[in-house]
């Protein structure tokens, strides 16, 4: 059974993911944003356990 499908406990309007995704797309094409546009998230506020997990996950070769 499809969690997603069969609620009926939500009111409000339903997205589909793809169909959201593709009109994103578009209007960040019609706009001309690039993901370069788009800041990331820069830290700051990190807590030390986060930052040891990146730090291992880099360790391992991994890339965050």
């Amino acid at each position: 059974m499809s969690q997603a499908k069969d609620r009926t406990d939500w009111p409000g309007q339903r997205v589909a993911f793809g169909a959201f995704a593709e009109k994103l797309a578009r209007r960040r094409a019609e706009l001309g944003i690039t993901d370069a546009d788009i800041p990331r998230n820069s830290g700051a506020r990190r807590t030390e356990s986060k930052k040891a997990l990146l730090k291992a996950i880099k360790e391992s070769g991994g890339s965050w």
